[in-house]
């Protein structure tokens, strides 16, 4: 684990939000945007009581082309990755998990990472695999990005964040890191980032979760280190 300063921190959210480093401010049509969209519609689903119309005919077909296209936008479906092979109904296992998973899962964010909770994340992250995984084992990144994504419950595990944090492995070590980081410097933590809306471009209610904040300081953290 890589600690900064709190100046460090500012700066790289600043970074990220002004966008210097993609070299354009952030935008509704920028690909980062995917996450906002993604993770807005299975939220308000969840804050809604009613994850169990995720399964619903239309919505059901939205969900996956809302988490196919995220994951395209975040790099999941370059080169020779398996997914780039199958359509957006591959996805039809992981949504019905997704619209199965408890209540105390979906209430995690880094400044709950307790015993119990950390056990939680670990569950999860096995789970997805599961339902994801096609004839190749499903990678750390894509499973952490799908966890940020849909329950904003852990960073994404991808080059930029493991090289900016220092760690390779999602596992109870990592986790355990990424909580103490947090709690080291949770003050830098304590600010509202809005979502932005799909329909009009602009910023929602629902903010960014603190997960999203660690992806977005170590993500620039990791892209300045090459």
């Amino acid at each position: 684990m890589r600690d900064l300063s709190n100046e460090r921190i500012e700066a790289n959210l600043r970074l990220f939000r002004e966008g210097s480093v993609g070299g354009t401010a952030p935008l509704a049509t920028d690909r980062y945007a995917s996450f906002d969209y993604c993770y807005n519609h299975f939220q308000s689903r969840r804050e809604r009581g009613a994850l169990a119309t995720l399964l619903e005919e239309d919505s059901l077909e939205l969900s996956c082309l809302h988490l196919g296209f995220y994951l395209a936008s975040w790099g999941m479906l370059r080169g020779s990755t398996e997914l780039l092979q199958k359509s957006v109904r591959h996805y039809v296992p992981l949504i019905r998990l997704i619209a199965e998973t408890p209540p105390e899962v979906w209430a995690i964010d880094i400044d709950r990472y307790d015993d119990e909770n950390l056990e939680r994340l670990l569950d999860l992250d096995r789970r997805i695999k599961e339902a994801v995984r096609g004839t190749r084992p499903v990678s750390d990144t894509l499973s952490t990005k799908i966890m940020l994504g849909v329950f904003g419950n852990v960073p994404a595990f991808d080059t930029w964040f493991n090289a900016g944090f220092g760690v390779w492995t999602f596992n109870r070590r990592s986790l355990e890191q990424i909580g103490a980081f947090y709690e080291a410097h949770s003050e830098v933590f304590q600010r509202d980032i809005p979502t932005l809306d799909f329909c009009s471009g602009r910023p929602t209610t629902r903010l960014y979760p603190k997960a999203k904040l660690m992806d977005m300081i170590f993500f620039v953290e990791g892209s300045t280190r090459h």
